[in-house]
C-alpha cells in the first residue's frame, strides 16, 4: 500500500486558486469522512470583512469561559499553523500530521489529490476539531459554494458585505449578498450593513430556508450598560470603532447560542494583522479591499488626529487598488511599495500609473524611521512580506 505523504509535502503541491472549480466535489469528500468524525456545534462566519476578528474574538472569549473551541480561519500570514487555533494555540505541526494521516486514507489518494488547497485543508480543519465542542468556521471567499457549507451549522454570522472577488461571486452586492446568505441553515445573525439592500435578501432567504433571522440593528441582547463596558474595552485595547462593532456582533452570537462568556476576558484578546499595533508607529491591516479601506480610514483620523502617515501598500490585480487608493489619500502622506512574491499580484506600471493619477508621491519601501507613522494595508501577502523584510527597522 502506498504510504501517505507528509502533510507539507503534500499541501505545498497544490495551487492556491482556480479559475474553475467543481463546487460538489468537496461534499462528495465530506460524505466519506462524515461517518467517522464527530461533529461538534459550529458556527458558520460569512462575509466580506470582519471575519477573522469576530470569529477569533468569539472563539477566544468561549475558551476563557471553559469551552473547549477551535477556530478555522484563512488565509495565514507566515505559517499554515494560524489557520486552525485550538484552545488559545495556532496548531502544533505534529497535530496537523495528526489529522492529515486520518483524512488522507479516509478519502483516498485520487479525492485527496482531487481536493483543492483550501477544500482539503477545510476538511483538515473538521477532523483536526472534531474532538472539541464548538468550532467557529471561517469562510473563505463565499458561502453556498465555499468549502466550509459542507457542514450543519447552528448559527451563520453574516459579517458586513461589499464588493470583492467579483470573478467568483458577481459584480454586484445583490449577487454576492445572495451566494453568501444561501450557506444559512437554523439561525443567522446578520451585521450592521453598509448596504441595506443586504437586509431585504437576508429577510427573504431566511424566509425561504425557514431560518430564523436575527439583525443587530433592531435587537437589544445586549444591554446597553454592556455594550457601554465593551466600548471601554475595547478603546482601552487600541481597538477601532469597526473591531468595537465586530465585538457587538460575536458578543450578539453567543447570547443567540445561550453561551456564557466574561466581558473581562476581551482584555485578553490580541488581533494580530487586524488594525494591529506592531510598535509604537506601525500598524499593520490584513484589509485588502474597498470596504476594509473605508473602515480603516475612519480608524485612522481617530488614532492619528487626522495627522497624515505613510502608507506602504502593494495589492493583487483582481482588487480595486484606484479606489482603495483614492479612500487613502487624503491621510497618506506618500506610499511605499513592498514586493509581493506572487503571480497575482498587479503589475507596478499599472500601480504607478494609479498612484500618478491620484497624486499621491510614491517609492519602494526601505525601512521603517522612527519619526514618521506606518499604516501596512494591502492583503495577507503584503503584510507577510513586510514582517519577511530583513532591514524591517532601521536602528532598532
Amino acid at each position: 500500500m502506498k504510504v501517505s505523504p507528509t502533510f507539507d509535502s503534500f499541501i505545498s503541491d497544490k495551487p492556491l486558486y482556480y479559475k474553475e472549480i467543481d463546487h460538489l466535489r468537496v461534499h462528495r469528500a465530506y460524505a466519506m469522512i462524515e461517518p467517522y468524525i464527530k461533529k461538534p456545534s459550529v458556527i458558520h462566519l460569512v462575509g466580506t470583512n470582519g471575519k477573522g476578528s469576530t470569529g477569533r474574538i468569539m472563539a477566544t472569549l468561549l475558551h476563557h469561559a471553559g469551552y473547549r473551541v477551535g477556530h478555522f480561519s484563512s488565509p495565514h500570514i507566515l505559517k499554515f499553523n494560524e489557520r486552525i487555533w485550538i484552545a488559545n494555540e495556532d496548531i502544533s505541526d505534529e497535530t496537523l500530521e495528526e489529522a492529515h494521516a486520518i483524512l488522507y486514507p479516509l478519502l483516498g489518494q485520487d479525492m485527496s489529490e482531487a481536493l483543492s488547497y483550501f477544500e482539503y485543508t477545510t476538511l483538515l480543519a473538521l477532523v483536526a476539531m472534531q474532538n472539541l465542542e464548538v468550532i467557529v468556521l471561517e469562510a473563505g471567499l463565499g458561502g453556498e459554494f465555499d468549502a466550509t457549507n459542507v457542514v450543519a451549522k447552528d448559527l451563520s454570522v453574516i459579517t458586513p458585505i461589499g464588493l470583492d472577488h467579483q470573478d467568483f461571486l458577481g459584480d454586484t452586492i445583490k449577487s454576492i449578498a445572495t451566494t453568501k446568505l444561501n450557506s444559512v441553515d437554523k439561525k443567522v445573525l446578520v451585521a450592521l450593513q453598509p448596504s441595506l439592500e443586504v437586509y431585504d435578501i437576508a429577510e427573504k432567504i431566511a424566509e425561504v430556508k425557514g431560518a430564523r433571522l436575527f439583525k443587530v440593528e433592531d435587537f437589544s441582547l445586549i444591554a446597553h450598560e454592556e455594550s457601554s463596558e465593551i466600548l471601554s474595552i475595547t478603546k482601552e485595547q487600541g481597538w477601532s470603532n469597526y473591531l468595537y462593532e465586530n465585538t457587538l456582533l460575536a458578543i450578539s452570537a453567543l447570547k443567540i447560542l445561550e453561551r456564557s462568556y466574561n466581558v473581562e476576558d476581551l482584555r485578553k484578546i490580541k488581533l494580530f494583522g487586524r488594525f494591529y499595533p506592531l510598535t509604537s508607529n506601525v500598524t499593520i491591516d490584513v484589509g485588502h479591499n474597498l470596504l476594509a479601506a473605508q473602515a480603516i480610514t475612519e480608524a485612522l483620523k481617530e488614532k492619528y488626529n487626522n495627522q497624515k502617515i505613510i502608507l506602504v501598500y502593494n495589492a493583487l490585480a483582481d482588487k480595486d487598488y484606484e479606489e482603495i487608493l483614492a479612500v487613502f489619500a487624503p491621510y497618506v502622506k506618500r506610499v511605499e511599495i513592498v514586493t509581493l512574491e506572487t503571480a497575482r499580484a498587479v503589475e507596478p506600471k499599472l500601480l504607478y500609473a494609479s498612484l500618478e493619477k491620484l497624486k499621491l508621491p510614491y517609492k519602494m519601501f526601505e525601512n521603517v524611521e522612527k519619526s514618521e507613522n506606518y499604516l501596512v494595508f494591502g492583503s495577507f501577502y503584503l503584510v507577510e512580506a513586510f514582517l519577511k523584510k530583513k532591514n524591517y527597522f532601521k536602528d532598532k
